[in-house]
């Protein structure tokens, strides 16, 4: 719903709950109907019955909502009458604050007035340009000084327009500027191991042990790292596919290339159960060819970690590594690593990584994997330095996941398809959003839900995982579920990224409106490993808000990352994004959305590279304020050599 302003007064304060449920509401009037401005903090209710009187007008401003089947403006903007002054537009500028600064006398009517007396001081000659000429005449933007002006005090709808456009693209073309900038950089300064040919190893698998025909979008990205790798560039490359899609087979083919070439490879997974599969799973891919592949973790220890696996590396004859952060010690050396593949990459900060180039004079080529999708407007800010393969296509044989929305109260209908899914032999997993019950939030926990579980199938074997249990103990319990000791899986998001049970068919998401798309599918995710029908079955209560239903229709609609990730993207906004470092940029966004100005984003980047192209060395006079802005930006903004 959008912001209002209404004229009116106060009618009468009434104050309802106790302790943190405390909140004041003054019943609000313009003189047609009535509406209730409700306020929350105790200090603050204080303060308002002090400062607002009864029956003097108002001007109140804000978000409207309804509670109880009454409209409702939480915390609003409130100041006199008297004092509302508009715009040649008739608007007038709107600045958020905090309660904080209310009680300071800090407003958005304060904030207003100083702003209108800076623009009353300011010229357009204390606002330097930013963006050369020849730019702002091609892309036909308004200058600088004027575009800060008609965004706080327009004269015209298309005033305002033309002002957010300029702000937009600005902001976007100088973070796509620097991302690229530092790219082409790396590609000039950092050299990379030369895989010259594809040879035997690589050749003998691709022939006799492939398990199944490659698809042909694992045959493009597999042409892309070829190519990289036998440029002479360190490659640095993010590979992007759904769950399911055949990247860790992409990645071992990748590896092979490196040992037909003398070199070594190296996989780093973010835990141990991961690790530990995909050892598993390289090892059944390879069956009797003569590659060595070892596990290291921080459970192998003593003279079985320190002779074969350390020496191993140290002299060449271990061919792959694969391993958690053990791999970043000291004590691992390495004879000669060419190929260093991260997977969920988000898992591993900057500096841990960065340990891994150190291992080697030349830095290995990168390949970092995601089962995230991420969209493509975001994918170009986030890793815009990266190049990006897509494996867009399914395994033959893959049947897609049936989603399904069951509302909570049909657990007997629930129970039913479980039972009859794991009489076929087939495993479920029952994921919950917290461990405990929670005062605040109205939903069945983990503990309770297992409770349930326990009594609804007193004849079957279940397994308990959270995050707050030990590693080991946490360990223990997926390995019983994977080995197929135990038939139901209950637990919370520690699943989200993790082991290949091909024998669990069904995924029962409980309280499903309390996750975001991108977890949803994650979830989701889990399930499908196998070649029998798969179900996913999202539970929510009756009342959902018109987003949320929209969420699950998206998820029972579509199991497409890729579009669910656009959906996400639209729902919450780049900065609440979950995975791959979608839970936070890297720089702030003030104006622009990526959500909604993605031909914006793609435009700053085409004219950032054309930019790149014409100033490589960045000495032409025409380009000289904006490189001095850009690296004015750096100081305070990102560092470009952080992402990786």
């Amino acid at each position: 719903m959008p912001f209002v302003q209404v004229k009116g007064e106060i009618l009468s304060f009434e104050e309802e709950g106790h302790g943190r449920k405390r909140r004041l509401i003054a019943h609000f009037t313009d003189g047609m109907g009535l509406i209730d401005l409700v306020w929350f903090q105790a200090g603050t209710i204080k303060w308002i019955k002090k400062n607002y009187l009864i029956g003097k007008p108002y001007i109140v401003f804000g978000r409207p909502g309804v509670f109880k089947d009454r409209i409702n403006i939480p915390h609003p903007d409130i100041d006199p009458a008297d004092s509302l002054q508009l715009g040649s537009m008739g608007l007038q500028p709107y600045y958020s604050t905090t309660e904080r600064m209310k009680k300071g006398g800090l407003n958005s009517r304060s904030i207003e007035r100083f702003t209108t007396t800076l623009m009353d001081k300011v010229t357009s000659v204390d606002t330097p340009e930013t963006l050369p000429n020849n730019l702002i005449q091609h892309l036909n933007l308004i200058p600088l000084w004027q575009s800060l002006h008609d965004l706080h005090y327009p004269d015209s709808a298309e005033a305002l327009r033309r002002a957010t456009y300029r702000q937009k693209f600005e902001e976007l073309f100088f973070i796509q500027l620097g991302i690229l900038r530092y790219a082409r950089l790396r590609q000039q300064q950092v050299f990379g191991h030369v895989f010259a040919h594809v040879g035997e190893r690589f050749n003998t698998f691709y022939r006799d042990y492939l398990p199944f025909e490659l698809t042909n979008a694992q045959k493009r990205v597999i042409r892309e790292m070829r190519h990289d790798m036998g440029s002479g560039k360190q490659m640095n490359r993010l590979l992007q596919g759904d769950v399911g899609s055949g990247k860790t087979l992409v990645a071992l083919m990748t590896m092979l290339i490196a040992l037909d070439n003398g070199y070594q490879a190296c996989l780093m997974a973010p835990t141990e159960i991961l690790a530990e599969q995909h050892y598993a799973t390289f090892r059944e891919f390879l069956r009797d060819m003569p590659v060595r592949v070892e596990l290291l973790t921080g459970s192998v220890k003593g003279k079985k970690r320190r002779e074969p696996i350390l020496e191993g590396t140290r002299s060449g004859e271990v061919h792959i590594l694969i391993g958690t952060h053990a791999v970043l010690e000291d004590t691992v050396a390495f004879s000669r690593l060419g190929l260093v593949v991260i997977d969920e990459q988000h898992r591993f900060g900057v500096a841990q990584r960065a340990r891994l180039w150190r291992k080697n004079e030349i830095p290995p080529h990168v390949l970092v994997m995601t089962a995230t999708p991420i969209p493509r407007t975001l994918a170009m800010t986030l890793y815009g330095d990266l190049d990006v393969s897509v494996i867009d296509e399914l395994p033959p044989g893959r049947k897609p996941i049936e989603t399904r929305h069951f509302w909570e109260e049909r657990n007997e209908s629930l129970y039913h398809g479980i039972r009859t899914e794991i009489a076929k032999g087939r495993q479920v997993y029952v994921v919950y959003p917290l461990i405990k019950e929670s005062e605040k939030m109205d939903m069945q926990d983990l503990e309770n839900g297992y409770a349930e579980l326990c009594q609804a199938f007193p004849d079957l074997r279940i397994s308990k995982v959270h995050g707050q249990m030990k590693p080991a103990e946490k360990d223990a319990e997926m390995d019983r579920f994977v080995r197929g000791e135990t038939q139901i899986l209950v637990a919370t998001t520690v699943i989200e990224v993790g082991v290949n049970v091909p024998n669990a068919s069904v995924m029962v998401i409980q309280n499903a409106e309390r996750f975001g798309l991108a977890q949803l599918h994650q979830l989701r995710g889990r399930v499908g490993r196998g070649a029998d029908q798969s179900y996913c079955i999202l539970v929510t209560k009756y009342q959902l808000s018109a987003e949320t239903k929209k969420r699950i229709e998206v998820m029972c609609d579509t199991t497409d990352g890729f579009e669910i990730a656009e959906a996400d993207l639209k729902f919450r906004g780049p900065g609440d994004l979950e995975g791959t470092q979608q839970s936070g940029l890297a720089f702030d966004l003030h104006i622009a959305n990526l959500a909604r100005d993605g031909q914006l984003v793609q435009l700053a980047r085409d004219t950032a590279n054309r930019i790149l192209d014409d100033d490589p060395q960045q000495c032409k006079p025409e380009y000289a304020s904006m490189w001095a802005h850009l690296r004015e930006l750096n100081k305070s903004n990102v560092d470009w050599s952080n992402i990786s």
